[in-house]
């Protein structure tokens, strides 16, 4: 499965966009200036996502990679 296909499975699963998740990131403090925090680790996006967005590992861990700056 590409990466952008995880995308697509997401926003469909959550109706939320990856720039949509990145708003809700950054109002848990997990970015800042619109750069995932140095200090926040990859369980705690996974962990987040998994809870509130029902996702699984690889469809969090996308979204992680995508807060990392990979777009392709």
């Amino acid at each position: 499965m590409s990466f952008q296909a995880y995308l697509d499975n997401i926003q469909t699963k959550t109706g939320k966009s990856p720039e949509d998740l990145k708003k809700l990131a950054k109002d848990k403090g997990f970015l800042a200036n619109g750069q995932l925090k140095s200090e926040v680790k990859a369980t705690q996006i996974t962990n987040w996502l998994k809870e509130d967005f029902d996702l699984g590992h690889g469809h969090a861990m996308a979204i992680y990679a995508y807060f990392k700056g990979k777009t392709s």
